[in-house]
C-alpha cells in the first residue's frame, strides 16, 4: 500500500505535495495508520461494528 508520486518537469513541490496528499486519502493510508496504532480487542471492534450498523440503519430509515 506505498504511494508514489513523480514530480514533472515543471511541476512544482506544492503541487506535488498535493498531488501526494490527495493520494495518500485516497488510498485510505492515514486512516488505516490510526486504525492501527493501538491494538483494538476483537470484542470491541464486533461492538463498533454493530454500533456503525445500527447507525447506518437509523439514517436510511429517515
Amino acid at each position: 500500500m506505498s504511494t508514489e508520486i513523480k514530480l514533472g518537469e515543471s511541476e512544482t513541490l506544492e503541487s506535488a505535495l498535493r498531488r501526494f496528499k490527495r493520494s495518500c486519502a485516497k488510498s485510505g493510508v492515514l486512516s488505516e495508520v490510526r486504525k492501527r496504532e493501538h491494538y483494538e480487542k476483537p470484542s470491541v471492534k464486533r461492538k463498533k461494528k454493530a454500533e456503525a450498523a445500527r447507525r447506518n440503519k437509523a439514517k436510511k430509515k429517515f
